[in-house]
């Protein structure tokens, strides 16, 4: 399924324009990052232009080359922004809670961020990022990523999660199937009730478990 994307309308801008002017004024770094965010997670990065996210931020397009020396150098940024945001979310699950209360934290902490985070969970997970994430991204995704590959592996020699699917795969699936629950909703296929999201991790807990766990 492929994420539409549409234009704001004038009406929808100006009244955008108004709500921003009656919150706190950002440095200027911030609103552009925040701009940045907002502009591509709702049309992807290759459909947005420079000037496009200065208007946004309230800034001249030469301010926003005066902090990120190109347009790729600011995606990087806003990915990596958002992407410690997103691994904070996920620190400090408890390992000494049962594997299924483990598994349903992990699954509340991600939903949570896609609920009070959407701009930011719509960019980091609902776009393809490859072709222009740089090192420094690529390399801080691995170490988000980590922990919830270590915690697969570790329910996996624990007789938890089945051990015919190599631990990156069971993960794999887990997120998937998360992702793409808020993919089809932001597609306009359904809306995501809450009874969805249980009934969704139930499912992915009933797929990858062995018998004895479920």
């Amino acid at each position: 399924m492929s994420v539409r994307s549409t234009r704001t309308t004038p009406e929808a801008s100006r009244n955008s324009a108004k709500a921003r002017a009656a919150e706190p004024k950002l440095p200027k770094r911030d609103a552009i990052l925040r701009a940045a965010l907002e502009v591509f997670a709702a049309h992807g990065v290759h459909g947005v232009a420079v000037p496009e996210i200065a208007q946004r931020a309230g800034v001249g397009t030469g301010t926003i080359y005066r902090f990120f020396e190109s347009k790729e150098v600011l995606i990087n940024e806003v990915f990596r922004e958002q992407k410690r945001a997103f691994g904070r979310r996920l620190k400090d699950l408890d390992p000494s809670l049962p594997p299924r209360a483990q598994f349903d934290a992990f699954w509340e902490r991600a939903v949570l961020f896609a609920r009070q985070e959407p701009a930011a969970f719509r960019f980091l997970e609902l776009h393809d990022h490859q072709s222009y994430l740089d090192a420094e991204s690529r390399e801080l995704e691995k170490r988000v990523l980590a922990p919830m590959l270590a915690a697969h592996r570790a329910l996996q020699r624990r007789g938890v999660f089945r051990k015919d699917v190599r631990p990156e795969v069971v993960m794999a699936l887990h997120w998937g199937a998360l992702v793409n629950l808020f993919k089809a909703e932001a597609a306009g296929y359904f809306s995501v009730k809450p009874r969805d999201v249980i009934q969704a991790r139930d499912a992915c807990w009933r797929l990858c478990a062995e018998d004895a766990a479920l």
